[in-house]
């Protein structure tokens, strides 16, 4: 986890103009330019100009943002030519959906997940303390139902899904002041294809049933 720091190093632009490249290129995942970040006097703030914003550099810049995701590499390459400082954000329930735990309960499910030998995808890492998990597209709506016949309903507010209508920030997008975004497990040709949600649910249930309350 990147440490906090009162300024901003910022990637270069070649480097989330490449990333969003590769991303459709070599994932064929659609990619979205998103709000970016600005330093003024040793401050760094979001470019929407919105006080208190949550995410601050890595969020939609409309509100029509999922048409305005794209699958095109030339495309992708234009977006962050016009500004290269835009965030990667990525549309779930398309390529993907994602299974979002804590950064503890994460670590541990993904410690019994490879001690075991289970399947997985991606793995990122956020700034916030949380790790998100890459699974098939269409999972979101099967969670709630998976929940309850795994014994783990209560666990329904420890864990987010993100579906359709949502996103994610790709690496190497950084989220205001606190670092930037990070693959725990990096997209590779070993996780191509991405694991059903039945496969990862019941380890993330678990781990987020292990953390204090």
């Amino acid at each position: 986890m990147s440490s906090m720091s009162p300024t901003l190093t910022v990637p270069r632009a070649e480097s989330l103009r490449e990333h969003a490249v590769r991303y459709t290129d070599e994932r064929r995942w659609d990619v979205l330019p998103g709000a970016w970040l600005e330093t003024s006097h040793g401050r760094v703030a979001c470019s929407c100009a919105v006080p208190g914003c949550r995410a601050p550099g890595a969020h939609p810049t409309r509100p029509d943002w999922t048409a305005q995701a794209t699958g095109s590499v030339a495309a992708a390459r234009r977006l962050w030519t016009e500004e290269p400082r835009a965030a990667i954000l990525l549309p779930t329930g398309r390529s993907f959906d994602v299974l979002e735990v804590s950064e503890t309960a994460g670590c541990l499910a993904l410690a019994r997940m490879e001690r075991l030998g289970g399947t997985l995808g991606p793995v990122t890492q956020t700034p916030f303390g949380r790790m998100q998990f890459f699974v098939a597209p269409g999972s979101a709506p099967k969670v709630p139902a998976l929940l309850r016949k795994l014994g783990w309903a209560a666990m329904a507010t420890e864990l987010t899904v993100r579906g359709e209508g949502d996103f994610v920030a790709a690496p190497p997008t950084r989220v205001g002041a606190r670092g930037s975004v990070q693959w725990v497990r990096p997209p590779s040709s070993a996780n191509r294809w991405l694991p059903d949600v039945e496969d990862l649910l019941a380890p993330l249930a678990y781990a987020c049933g292990q953390e204090p309350r």
